[in-house]
């Protein structure tokens, strides 16, 4: 059994999508003890067969079988989860990489940045940083294709292929002339679970998961082996935030490094008697005792609710940070002809108190459309092992709300337009072989001047307000005193947006210093970064570190 995957969407669909329908005549149907559910398959799949047909050989337009098929299947399957999907052959490799944790590629991922692919970070190790390849580079051309307009998943398929072979990228480069071109050799490239770990304070340990394919356990389990090496660990912070899920099993292995062996971590349900599993602790634990806290967003959904809901209904862990995201369904992928898979989901899984926490009930909607969820007045109370309140449905609720601190207006429009990004690219460019370990005085006044170059503008918040109250005062013809206030109020909002840059100063440094990190130190450097003013995980550090806080709030 697995758990739930992102449901993977767009891409090519093979050529004989009907195999799905010939399938069902193919007598898959034939062992089921219900009469009545087979004669009403039996008639649908008549009525879809016949309206089918009769629509592409009959209809006044010329259609497309394969196209037509296509919208057909992707109807049905729109009517139930999303998390349900057709899988055509190629984008088979998108499992391939979840269950195995690798895939033959160059060693990059690429993003839209600034009108334009570009290449986003550089693993270490594989072809392309070997090469050269930096982040800010942007694609020209991959295996003889011009980019152009292409989707970043599109290019993607372009970089992977079997490990040995050969690929050619052009690229352009600030402050390089010409475009540069690599060959490269498509390697193996082993996906990291977890992509940081090591000390952040005075004995708190902490781990970054990003993903749960199938060596999530053991990644975890050599991080906690290689920090024991340096030192105690007094705590541990386990960060599952933007973590989307992946196998149930590998959820399973992470949990056990921190619970009693036989403890119950999760229990599968569903409709058929072998989808019903109890998933338990099958080894002794590695760090059995030491205080844990787990951070978790809105981005934490499937595999990482079932770590984080396992380790808080057991009372093993704090969860600090904003509620998960709600997704408590177990999917199964099942194969069909031609290379093609059936993602479906079978089962529900419940964690250690027994309860659910799928937010969205996607067989049920209102009179607009919406999916259905559950008002909180309904939610039924559970209790973990030592009898803290809980509810289910929602996702898990942390135990410290603590929410990410708000950047800014300024900010997030300098992220939109991937300024900072970009500044980090050229500012590189131009200062090689200088030493560069954060950004100081000087990298902020060549940024400022970056953006008087980009006539970079934003609106503040209450520019949008005062707008509204414009609107609003001519609407009821209030007088022109009113009029009069708001031009006042308007002069005065656009000299302390002048002062932008200093309000928003710390936010603006600690962006510039995750890029240029990037840039120097590949994603390592990146997250080492991030975590600087990270507010959940300065949070989560407080509590490790006053264990009378930590105690009280599991109820020891």
């Amino acid at each position: 059994m697995k758990a739930a995957w992102k449901s993977i969407r767009g891409g090519k669909r093979p050529a004989l999508l009907a195999a799905l329908v010939v399938l069902m005549l193919g007598g898959g149907f034939m062992l089921l003890p219900d009469t009545d559910l087979y004669l009403k398959i039996n008639k649908g799949i008549d009525v879809f067969g016949r309206v089918y047909r009769e629509i592409t050989v009959n209809y006044v337009d010329e259609i497309d079988p394969e196209k037509f098929m296509q919208a057909g299947i992707d109807g049905m399957l729109g009517t139930l989860d999303p998390y349900t999907v057709y899988i055509d052959k190629e984008e088979g490799d998108e499992v391939d990489l979840l269950t195995t944790g690798k895939y033959g590629g160059i060693g990059v991922t690429i993003g839209a940045r600034d009108g334009a692919l570009k290449v986003i970070t550089v693993m270490d190790g594989y072809s392309a940083q070997r090469a050269g390849i930096i982040p800010g580079d942007r694609l020209m051309e991959v295996g003889g294709v011009t980019v152009g307009a292409k989707k970043p998943d599109e290019v993607r398929s372009l970089t992977r292929g079997e490990p040995g072979t050969e690929v050619k990228v052009v690229i352009e480069r600030d402050g390089v002339a010409k475009p540069i071109e690599y060959v490269l050799i498509r390697e193996e490239i082993q996906v990291k679970n977890v992509t940081y770990a090591g000390f952040v304070g005075d004995g708190i340990g902490y781990i970054r998961l990003e993903r749960f394919s199938r060596k999530a356990g053991d990644e975890v389990r050599q991080a906690i082996k290689e920090m024991k090496i340096q030192g105690d660990i007094k705590g541990l912070v386990l960060d599952l935030r933007g973590n989307p899920g992946g196998l149930l099993d590998a959820a399973v292995d992470v949990v056990s490094k921190f619970v009693p062996r036989g403890s119950p971590i999760v229990t599968t349900k569903g409709r058929k008697p072998e989808a019903d599993k109890i998933y338990q602790s099958t080894e002794e634990p590695l760090l059995p005792s030491t205080p844990l806290v787990v951070l978790t967003d809105r981005g934490s959904a499937s595999a990482s609710e079932i770590v984080a809901g396992a380790l808080q209904d057991l009372d093993r862990a704090l969860i600090v940070g904003t509620r998960t995201f709600g997704k408590g369904l177990v999917q199964t992928i099942l194969p069909l002809n031609f290379g093609a898979q059936l993602k479906i989901t079978t089962a529900r899984y419940y964690i250690p108190s027994g309860r659910s926490i799928q937010e969205i009930d996607y067989q049920h909607r209102d009179r607009n459309g919406v999916f259905a969820t559950v008002p909180d007045s309904l939610k039924r109370e559970f209790k973990t092992s030592r009898g803290r309140k809980e509810f289910e449905f929602g996702g898990i609720a942390p135990d410290s709300l603590v929410r990410d601190e708000d950047v800014g207006p300024m900010v997030r429009e300098l992220m939109k337009r991937a300024l900072i990004f970009k500044f980090a690219n050229s500012y590189i460019s131009g200062h090689k072989g200088e030493k560069i370990t954060a950004a100081g005085d000087s990298i902020l006044s060549a940024f400022r001047t970056f953006l008087d170059r980009e006539k970079f503008d934003y609106q503040e918040e209450m520019e949008g307000k005062i707008t509204d109250l414009r609107q609003v005062a001519e609407r009821s013809h209030y007088t022109t005193e009113v009029s009069e206030t708001l031009d006042r109020l308007e002069l005065n909002l656009q000299k302390e947006k002048t002062h932008g840059f200093e309000r928003y100063k710390d936010h603006i440094t600690n962006e510039l210093n995750i890029e240029l990190m990037a840039r120097l130190h590949g994603d390592h450097g990146r997250i080492e970064a991030s975590l600087k003013e990270d507010a959940q995980l300065l949070a989560a550090e407080g509590l490790l570190k006053d264990r009378k806080a930590y105690t009280k709030k599991l109820g020891l």
